[in-house]
């Protein structure tokens, strides 16, 4: 069961964030976005590196120098399948004008649900993988480990439920509407764990490179998508400075409960 609500801990941080769409009543100013933007790729950054990359490599140890091997394969499986999606699903980034991928007729709030949903799916597969390492018995994987992970990506995702069911209210989508949007958008992070965890258990020699690949995915996101975010416009120095705060935090929940 500790599985069970591991995987939903990140998807109920998107839909409380989502739920600030009722009791706020303007929309989050631009600077306060670009502070939880560059708070979440901190959390994203530290998350790839300390619960994903190292495990990965600590996991292949068995293959002395080329214990990287796994690692990168999986990486750059990540990086190359994020690829794919930004080009083949139509999608709108929060503060861009001009859609990305094919051209399409689809509503500008919906395009915008479609980015976050894009960069939900990494952060899904990352804590499918760990808990899949977890009950595979990986000795380099704990349950404590496994949560934290879990509450690391669900702090993040709070800002990002918020960040998507404000401006499509402000847009003029109703309250219900662009609450249940943002909480959509975060519904295939458990969908993304669970088939992570099914894959894992099938070919258990593959947890290496589950591993990676979830960290290629997530790094793909913040390099294409949250950075450029945090950076742009006046005060840019305040994404930079919440990055490192979140960095900071995901490293010390990690190590002090992995």
């Amino acid at each position: 069961m500790e599985t069970f609500y591991g995987i939903l801990v990140p998807f109920l941080g998107t839909s409380l964030g989502a739920a600030c769409v009722f009791f706020m009543k303007k929309s989050l100013s631009d600077r306060v976005q670009r502070s939880l933007t560059g708070f979440a790729a901190g959390v994203m950054v530290a998350a790839s590196v300390w619960s994903l990359l190292i495990p990965a490599i600590e996991q292949s140890a068995a293959l002395g120098k080329l214990s990287f091997l796994p690692a990168a394969v999986g990486f750059w499986a990540g990086v190359l399948f994020l690829l794919l999606l930004d080009h083949t699903i139509p999608h709108l980034h929060r503060s861009s004008e001009q859609a990305e991928g094919p051209k399409s007729r689809l509503h500008r709030t919906t395009m915008m649900m479609l980015a976050v949903t894009l960069h939900n799916i990494p952060e899904g597969m990352a804590v499918g993988v760990v808990y899949a390492g977890y009950l595979s018995g990986s000795a380099q994987i704990t349950a404590a480990g496994a949560l934290a992970l879990s509450l690391g990506i669900a702090i993040q995702n709070f800002p990002e439920g918020a960040i998507i069911s404000m401006p499509l209210h402000a847009e003029g989508t109703k309250k219900s509407r662009a609450f249940l949007d943002g909480v959509l958008s975060g519904a295939v992070e458990p969908i993304g764990a669970v088939l992570t965890i099914l894959a894992a258990q099938l070919i258990v020699p593959a947890l290496p490179y589950l591993l990676s690949f979830a960290a290629g995915a997530m790094l793909y996101v913040v390099v294409e998508e949250l950075i450029p975010e945090m950076s742009q416009g006046t005060h840019s120095n305040i994404g930079t400075v919440f990055f490192a705060v979140g960095f900071t935090a995901m490293m010390i929940l990690d190590v002090a409960l992995g």
